[in-house]
């Protein structure tokens, strides 16, 4: 099976434009407003409308009220929910909406009791832990804390970059890549040639 790509963090409409005529599934909109890649709604909207067909729409939250949620989802064309902080299942299920659940991994975090606890998520997002900050690091993790068995989609994030994704499609085998900071050419904006080389490198691995 082909392992999807997925780019977050578009801040403006080239980039994701981009983004989706070179190939990549999905591209994320950040919007928790500590990131440095946040984007307010009016642009993520206009991103949104702009991008080819078939290119799926993430929107990221971290811990959002329901209602700041749902104003998003009234004014955003948004495919999937991608929730990276601690919302319980309850939380990620009420807006009736396919969602993804971010794990930061550490010693100690079991994937298979969560994979129980959101069985209702279109997949898991496996990202590195880092203090104080909820993903979007551009720090990796030790991919042997995967287990080779799931019962949910996995996608793996965390340091991945043109250079260490035929290795981490090898090593984990998952349904998709996730990247922001390994293909930028700084916080928020995008390289076009590091987008190519991700998207040719994770299909010519799969």
């Amino acid at each position: 099976m082909r392992t999807r790509v997925k780019i977050c963090g578009f801040t403006n409409v080239d980039d994701a434009v981009q983004a989706g005529r070179l190939g990549a599934d999905a591209i994320g909109l950040v919007f928790y407003p500590p990131s440095p890649r946040y984007v307010e709604i009016a642009q993520a909207a206009a991103i949104s409308e702009a991008l080819p067909a078939f290119v799926s729409v993430v929107a990221l939250f971290v811990d959002a009220e329901p209602d700041r949620v749902r104003e998003v989802l009234g004014r955003v064309r948004v495919d999937c929910l991608q929730f990276h902080g601690d919302e319980p299942a309850e939380a990620c299920r009420i807006y009736r909406k396919s969602y993804i659940k971010a794990v930061r991994m550490r010693p100690g975090i079991d994937v298979a009791q969560l994979e129980s606890r959101y069985a209702d998520a279109a997949g898991l997002l496996l990202d590195a832990y880092h203090p104080g900050l909820p993903g979007g690091s551009g720090s990796g993790f030790d991919w042997d804390l995967i287990p080779q068995s799931r019962s949910l989609p996995l996608i793996l994030a965390g340091g991945l970059t043109p250079d260490n994704a035929a290795e981490a499609v090898a090593a984990v085998k998952p349904y998709a890549l996730d990247v922001s900071s390994g293909v930028e050419a700084r916080k928020g904006i995008k390289d076009a040639a590091k987008m190519a080389d991700f998207i040719r490198i994770t299909n010519r691995a799969t």
